[in-house]
Order: structure tokens, then sequence, then C-alpha cells
């Protein structure tokens, strides 16, 4: 059974007692579970072969009513979503450096269904309290930018160095295997556009590189950005975007990813070989 799954059978075991108000928020605690699971996996630091780091210290932003629906029971859901962090880490073959936990906040910039989540990586060891360290995606336009600490807090004593670039071994040996080449492509109204360059401009005008007929959509409306990990950013848009169920003005993308822009859906697309 997967992990996601398992969170919803855990949840639906007591909606009918404390979360039945809960289900009622226009944030749906399953969208913040996916959310969490996108932050582990943008964030996964390779340490060497055998170990991979993710955060373990998360803070899911919302907006005022989302937040005075769920911050009653923000204990309980707290306590099942890091446990849903737990198990996909597990899954994933993730570890932490400390324990986890998810803490619910109020977001004075944000509407009805939009949340935001951010994410650090706190050791044990460490009294400080927590600070988010890397936004998931950016505040709305118009919202003032959050600036993040400077830094993560010190490894533990014998913690292998964190490598500027990890290679994937072949198993059985020390030599690093050869990197498979990333094809990308956008899907727009079952339409499939390549992604062949380093970016790629998405827009009304007819100069854009992908043209998108829709009266919401800017004449340069947003570029993706083909680098690692690769991303989207609004070019200053007059409705801006929104990623995932986020509205944010970057973001970066997966295989899957939803970009909505006007009335109209992008989905990002990336496979090896």
């Amino acid at each position: 059974m997967g992990v996601m799954k398992r969170f919803e059978q855990r949840l639906e075991g007591i909606v009918n007692g404390t979360f039945a108000k809960v289900f009622k928020s226009e944030v749906q605690p399953v969208e913040i579970a996916g959310a969490l699971q996108r932050e582990c996996d943008n964030n996964a630091t390779i340490w060497n072969r055998e170990r991979t780091v993710v955060p373990n210290d998360f803070i899911v932003e919302l907006s005022t009513p989302d937040y005075d629906r769920l911050s009653p029971y923000s204990g309980q859901l707290g306590d099942e979503l890091s446990s849903m962090v737990r198990d996909y880490a597990k899954q994933q073959r993730y570890t932490f450096m400390g324990s986890i936990k998810v803490h619910l906040e109020k977001a004075e910039d944000l509407d009805t269904g939009l949340y935001r989540v951010r994410s650090r990586t706190l050791a044990s060891s460490s009294s400080q309290a927590p600070a988010p360290q890397s936004p998931q995606a950016g505040p709305p336009p118009g919202g003032a930018p959050r600036s993040a600490p400077s830094g993560y807090p010190p490894p533990p004593a014998g913690a292998p160095p964190m490598p500027s670039s990890a290679p994937s071994y072949a198993p059985g040996t020390s030599s690093p295997m050869p990197q498979a080449e990333t094809r990308r492509w956008i899907e727009i109204n079952g339409n499939r556009h390549q992604i062949s360059r380093a970016t790629l401009v998405l827009g009304r005008s007819t100069e854009a590189d992908v043209r998108i007929d829709d009266p919401g959509v800017s004449r340069r409306h947003c570029e993706i950005r083909t680098g690692n990990p690769p991303s989207v950013q609004d070019l200053g848009s007059t409705n801006g975007i929104v990623v995932d169920g986020q509205h944010t003005t970057r973001a970066t993308l997966r295989d899957g990813s939803r970009i909505v822009v006007g009335s109209t859906t992008i989905i990002y697309r990336q496979a090896e070989g």
C-alpha cells in the first residue's frame, strides 16, 4: 500500500471525530501531505552513496480562513503529517538529521485555498528555534519576498562532507555511471511541445516560443528553465502563475508539475533516455 493511501486511511479513521471539520477546509490535509513529499524531493542532498539527507522541520503557511479551520487540530494533524513524511522517507531511502516536525502558520498574503511550504534541516543537538530555510515556492505577486537564514546548522560530528555534486555509481563498482540524457516537454490541451533549449518562453505574443491563445495570459507570461533543477519563472505577468496549487513567482518543477496561466493548464514532463 502506498504512503499517501495509508495517510488517507488514517485520516478516514477519525474523520467522524476530530477531523470532521478539517475536511471542510479549502485546503485538504492530503494536499499538504503531497506538498511535503515534494519538499523532501526538491531539497534532498546526497552525502554519499549510502546517505541522502532531507529536511526534517517543516512550516506550512496557510491563509487566515484555512489556518483558523485547521489550527485547533494542528497537534493531531502535525503528528499524522510527520508520520507520513517518515514513511515516505523510508520508501525513498532518505535520512534525517533530527526528529520530524510539522508546524502550521498563518500567512496574511495567501488567499483561501492557497498554501506554501518551507523547510530546513535541523540537527537534534541544536537548541535554536525552528527557522524556515528553503521555500518551496515564492510569495504571490505583489507580496514581499521572504528572506531565508544564511545556512543550515552544522552537521553532526563524524558526518561526511557534502559534495558539490554526487555522481551515480554502477551497482557493485566504484565507477560513475554515464549520465542519461533527460528529455523535457510540456503538454497543453493535449498538444506536446518539446523543450530543446535552456529557456522556453510561454505567452500570448507571436514572439513567444510557445504561444498560448488565452486572454488571461500576458504577451510574455513565464519561462521554463532547464537547469538543475528545472524551474518556471514568472516574467512580470498580469495574472501570475500557479504551480501545483500554489500561487508563486518562481517554482522548481518535477515530472507532472501543473502550471496554470490564465485559464490554461500546462503539464511539465521529463524522462531519462
